[in-house]
């Protein structure tokens, strides 16, 4: 298992998250109680079945009335199987028994995942999901073996964007806790995390009139700042002194002035060479002058789920108090068709001094990308530069399953691996070669072309941002399959259709295993 340490209270997260239906009127009459427990049940390769602890127990004090029922309906503990029991005396009115798998289910190489805690995740969903929709509004869950990510899964399963229903419509609260936990620590820390991917889901999903450039930056500062994070927020006459022509020429075509937000968490020595985290913020694309296909277009409010994602793992980063610095800068504005529109041939000279040539008006974001780190490398000076960012269509490639990571170090691609493996948000390296470095620089009137010519568009995108990063090590994430709508249902704690927050989890335990490599739990060598 892996552990955390050192929480910090002050930012503990809320033990409540939303419901499915509108108001407790809807509640049926005969409910008795609205608590309710999830219990584990382990596929057993001699015996049918396996009752987790938590199991035994409840099992005891119902006498017997859980394996009844069990024998009863025929379960076996595989993942997916849900039975619900309801009209039980005592504490718990419903009881939602969760299949857990094989209960030796851990790292499986084919699939670059541990399926153990993915399993957990898939049961606290399933459970959380079932009671509430039995109108509980209190939920106590069984442990596993892993109260992390019972935490994650039951959290994520129950998130609800809801900021523009009237407060009258609004869906009622549940609250969660941890049936007998004997690990109250890894129970908080899957609620730090699982709430900052909530975080992250939330601002992907207002609508773009509703976040801004100044918006985001306002919900970033009051996210951020009771954390003990600081924060810079920089207007367009900064931008402009500090000669990001790239940056200013897309921000100048949307009425909504832009933000240039820098962030630092202190979490060790002051003189040790931070972390550089970089988040893409369009906060709305509409491809500019290039303008995208209507059908879908409300989707580009979420191309800011890049600075999304960045903002909420610093958050959990300084919740979690993990010893490490990270600075992390993001550009924000949005890209509009208008008078002030930059055009397709226009050249930029970015602040590193090479010029880029617009050949693709809707791909803005490796335009600010560029002038942010050019900026952000030579005023840090990082060990390390991680950026995210939507640049990818969705459905392109790789679908919700997974984020597209491209990176120039081994060491960091094998503990982004781990981390994907470890949270469920898996990644998948894509090569950065010369070939795709060749169709965005062979020109002869100009550095870079935004857009490059031939084949792999997603490597070519890797392959200009490459450019401006120099020899620091580096991990570019194209998040714009996983981290918008979650499609087809693959998982049951991500709603269909709604934005997922993804890879955030991902990125926080990443964090944490260059934080604090000596308390890593190894997997098998990936």
């Amino acid at each position: 298992m892996i552990l955390l340490s050192r929480l910090r209270l002050l930012s503990r997260p809320t033990f409540r998250v939303f419901s499915s239906y509108p108001s407790q009127a809807d509640a049926p009459l005969s409910t008795g109680s609205s608590k309710g427990l999830v219990v584990g049940l382990y596929e057993h390769p001699e015996k049918d079945y396996c009752l987790t602890e938590c199991g035994e127990q409840a099992d005891s004090l119902l006498k017997g009335r859980l394996r009844s029922e069990i024998e009863r309906c025929g379960m076996r503990g595989k993942s997916g199987e849900v039975r619900m029991i309801n009209g039980l005396p005592g504490d718990f009115y419903s009881v939602a028994i969760v299949g857990l798998g094989p209960q030796d289910a851990s790292f499986s190489v084919q699939e670059s995942l541990d399926t153990g805690l993915e399993n957990v995740r898939i049961a606290a969903a399933l459970g959380a999901l079932h009671l509430r929709d039995d109108y509980v509004s209190e939920i106590s869950l069984d442990p596993m073996g892993h109260p992390e990510e019972v935490a994650e899964g039951a959290t994520l399963a129950l998130w609800e964007y809801q900021d523009n229903r009237r407060l009258e419509d609004r869906m009622k609260a549940v609250a969660l806790e941890c049936y007998n936990c004997l690990d109250e620590d890894a129970w908080t820390r899957g609620l730090f995390k699982a709430e900052a991917q909530n975080l992250a889901r939330k601002l992907a999903e207002a609508p773009a009139n509703q976040m801004t450039p100044t918006v985001f930056a306002q919900v970033a500062t009051d996210s951020l700042c009771p954390c003990g994070v600081t924060l810079d927020i920089r207007g367009a006459d900064w931008i402009t002194a500090q000669r990001m022509t790239a940056f200013m020429a897309v921000a100048r075509s949307s009425c909504e002035p832009p933000a240039f937000l820098e962030i630092n968490y202190y979490g060790s020595d002051t003189g040790e060479r931070p972390i550089l985290l970089i988040g893409s913020g369009v906060t709305f694309n509409s491809g500019g002058l290039c303008l995208k296909p209507a059908k879908d277009m409300e989707l580009e409010r979420a191309t800011m789920s890049g600075a999304a994602v960045v903002v909420s793992a610093v958050r959990a980063a300084a919740a979690l108090s993990l010893p490490i610095n990270i600075r992390a800068v993001i550009p924000l504005c949005e890209n509009m068709p208008s008078g002030m529109s930059f055009k397709v041939g226009d050249v930029f000279r970015c602040s590193n001094g090479k010029s880029v040539a617009v050949h693709d008006t809707s791909n803005a974001e490796i335009l600010i990308m560029a002038d942010t780190f050019s900026y952000a490398t030579q005023m840090y000076k990082p060990r390390l530069v991680v950026d995210v960012a939507t640049l990818t269509t969705q459905g392109a490639l790789l679908g919700s399953t997974a984020s597209c990571v491209f990176t120039n170090s081994n060491a960091m691609w094998k503990e982004i691996q781990k981390a994907g493996a470890i949270t469920g948000d898996r990644v998948w390296r894509f090569p950065l070669w010369k070939c795709y470095t060749h169709q965005v620089t062979n020109f002869t009137n100009f550095d870079l072309s935004n857009r490059g010519h031939g084949q792999g568009y997603t490597c070519r995108q890797a392959a200009f941002l490459k450019e401006f990063v120099g020899d620091t090590e580096w991990i570019h994430m194209d998040i714009g399959e996983a981290g918008l709508i979650a499609q087809h249902n693959f998982v049951p704690y991500y709603r269909q259709g709604k934005m997922t927050g993804r890879p955030t989890r991902a990125l926080i335990q990443f964090l944490y295993q260059l934080a604090c490599p000596e308390q890593i739990t190894d997997l098998r060598e990936l």
